[in-house]
């Protein structure tokens, strides 16, 4: 069995490993030196890299990484980005340590963004690196793409399984909920989650990972019924 590892980078970054017993991949290494020094704790060699798109708080830690490990390998999306990475289109297979991931490409936050979902036997349910794509309770600010392209982003990862655990890059989910009341004053289940996350964060638990079904649930962005009202939702949280 593979496991996923959670290391906290800058002030809410996840970078997430990926590990059986003596090797790694690393998805969106912000920087270099939290992953070495969880690499080393853990007896660990880092065999590849998984970048969703070229912000600088998912790549930047990339030549970082390389001039510790050199042999590495490095999967990205089909804009040029550090390593330098093998560009990944739709559907395209990546094996990670016996398991085999699909790239997604879920255009909306920057224009390049993929996503990485699997379903091996090798983790205990489906699992997908959704970047700042899909978030719990929320999606990527439209920096490049258009509402048009994350609603499409979005519906084609709500494809997936419902039991896909989503590992989204940030912790943002106490914000995303607070908004999500106001979008959605009447859902109960946004209100119960919200509860609960409030607990969580008190104590500086992590929320992520989150499911695809619980995002179904309690997700504006998500349930948004089409681009325009993904549109406005989207304008009313970045001024929220």
């Amino acid at each position: 069995m593979l496991r996923i590892h959670r290391i906290h980078a800058f002030s809410d970054n996840y970078i997430w490993v990926i590990a059986d017993n003596k090797n790694a991949w690393v998805v969106d290494p912000g920087d270099a030196s939290p992953v070495i020094e969880f690499l080393e704790a853990h007896q660990l060699s880092l065999s590849g890299i998984l970048l969703t798109h070229w912000h600088g708080d998912h790549q930047g830690g990339v030549e970082g990484l390389c001039n510790r490990y050199p042999e590495i390998e490095i999967i990205g999306s089909k804009k040029a980005l550090k390593g330098p990475s093998r560009p990944v289109v739709e559907g395209d297979m990546v094996e990670v340590l016996g398991a085999l991931f699909r790239a997604i490409e879920v255009p909306g936050h920057t224009l390049d963004h993929v996503a990485f979902f699997s379903d091996s036997d090798l983790f205990e349910t489906p699992v997908a690196f959704t970047g700042d794509t899909l978030f719990v309770a929320g999606c990527g600010r439209l920096f490049e793409g258009t509402a048009e392209n994350m609603f499409e982003s979005l519906q084609k990862l709500d494809q997936l399984p419902g039991n896909t655990a989503i590992y989204c890059a940030h912790e943002y989910t106490l914000a995303n909920l607070k908004y999500a009341t106001t979008a959605e004053p009447e859902n109960l289940e946004i209100q119960k989650r919200l509860v609960k996350v409030e607990e969580l964060r008190s104590k500086q638990y992590a929320t992520v990972p989150t499911t695809l079904v619980m995002e179904r649930l309690t997700n504006p962005f998500l349930r948004a019924k089409d681009a325009s009202e993904l549109a406005a939702r989207r304008l009313q949280k970045d001024n929220f």
